[in-house]
Formats: C-alpha cells, sequence, structure tokens
C-alpha cells in the first residue's frame, strides 16, 4: 500500500528567551508521520515532547521550521492560516495527561461538544458518541457529571472525545497515564486499530515502555533532534 503523508515536518525549531535566558528546546526536527500510523513519541521529561505536540497542533508557535498537516502546508517560518482554531476543529484530536473536561456539561455533552461545534447533528453525534462511550465500558455514566466520575474514567471520557470528530491526525500526551496497565493495553489498541482502519496518524507520547510493541515506530528526541527506532 502506498503510504501517504499525514504530518510532515522540516528543520523545526522552537526556542525561548534570548541572551543569558536563550534556552533551544527543538533544533532542526524533520520528520514524516504517515496515515494509518501509531508513532510512540518518547524523550525524557523536558525534553520538549508537549512542545514538539503543540507546534503540531497548531497551538504552540514554532521558531522556525515548515509544517504540513495532510498535502496542506500550514507554517513556513509563519502561519499559513488565518484560521488554525478551525484546523485544530477539523482535523486534530487532542488526549493529555489531564482531562479538561468542562465541568458543569454531563459525560455525553462533553463527548459531542467538538462534533457539534463542526455542525454535525446531535443525533448523529450522540450516537457516535455513545458508540464510544460502551468502548470504553462507561456508557452507563453518559449523563454524569465529570466529578461524578474517578479520574480514569474521565480520561477514558477525554479520549472519547479525542475520537468524537474523526479527526485525520490524534496528538496524544500521556493518553494511559491515569488508566491501570489492562486498561492502558486496551486504550493503546484501539488507537492501533483507528489508525489502521481510518487511516488516521496518530503521535502518542509515552513513558511506559509496555505500550511500545503495539506502535509502528518509536521517535526519540535526542540532542533536540528527531530520530527513530
Amino acid at each position: 500500500m502506498k503510504k501517504v503523508q499525514s504530518i510532515r515536518i522540516e528543520n523545526l525549531t522552537k526556542s525561548f528567551g534570548s541572551g543569558d535566558s536563550f534556552v533551544s528546546v527543538i533544533d532542526g526536527a524533520s520528520f514524516t508521520v504517515n496515515k494509518g500510523e501509531l508513532i510512540a513519541l518518547v524523550a525524557p521529561s523536558g525534553a520538549g515532547k508537549t512542545t514538539l505536540l503543540m507546534m503540531i497542533g497548531c497551538v504552540v508557535d514554532p521558531t522556525s521550521g515548515q509544517i504540513w498537516l495532510g498535502e496542506e502546508k500550514v507554517y513556513d517560518n509563519h502561519w499559513l492560516t488565518n484560521n488554525s482554531r478551525q484546523i485544530r476543529r477539523e482535523k486534530i484530536g487532542f488526549i493529555f495527561q489531564a482531562h479538561y473536561l468542562i465541568p458543569f456539561l454531563n459525560v455525553i455533552e462533553n463527548v459531542t461538544l467538538v462534533p457539534q461545534t463542526n455542525k454535525i447533528p446531535t443525533k448523529e453525534a450522540n450516537a457516535h458518541a455513545m458508540e464510544l462511550l460502551k468502548y470504553f465500558d462507561i456508557a452507563d455514566k453518559a449523563y454524569n457529571k465529570p466529578s461524578q466520575l474517578s479520574g480514569g474514567q474521565n480520561q477514558r471520557v477525554a479520549i472519547a472525545r479525542a475520537l468524537a470528530n474523526n479527526p485525520e491526525i490524534i496528538l496524544a500526551d500521556e493518553p494511559t497515564a491515569a488508566l491501570d496497565t489492562e486498561r492502558s493495553i486496551s486504550v493503546v489498541k484501539m488507537l492501533k486499530k483507528i489508525a489502521a482502519e481510518q487511516n488516521v496518524a496518530i503521535i502518542m507520547v509515552t513513558h511506559d515502555e509496555r505500550m511500545l510493541e503495539y506502535c509502528d515506530r518509536v521517535m526519540k528526541i535526542e540532542a533536540k533532534k528527531i530520530v527513530f527506532e
């Protein structure tokens, strides 16, 4: 099967400060992630993993370089789009360590928030949300508020929310951090299945080496560069 790029990064850099306070985090990163791939991103704390994800996700401004999402070049030493929010809303699903659920919305309302923002009919959005909640074994919590759920349950809702808009790209920052080993493996297997069946590119930050065997490739940040195992 022909490989089709979903994410392409060329000579991407990110630094902070100047003079004595200058800090370089990413220096000349270049790589491609193809549709259908689940990539593990591994690096020590403070090496720039989250910063890299947020640059790909059009959240953090790079210092220089180029970013393609699909065939669209979105950054070339400056943003080439005036609406990065729309790109995030339509193309990208985010999963974080903290769940960031909206406390005054119930579970299904949190999951369907982005699809409905994208004008998906409520009935269709709710049906898809329930499928996701059933997979994560929390469909019985669909009408509970986040405060009524455990930390692990809230994280599962957050993962369902990231998948609800059928994104082309998923950026996951320690998505299994709040889950036990069995549930963590289940989540990563699901991400692997979604990547393959729906042709989605997924980059997953993880410190859990047990998850690496389920990924297609392992990407590391070493000396501020990107290398692959």
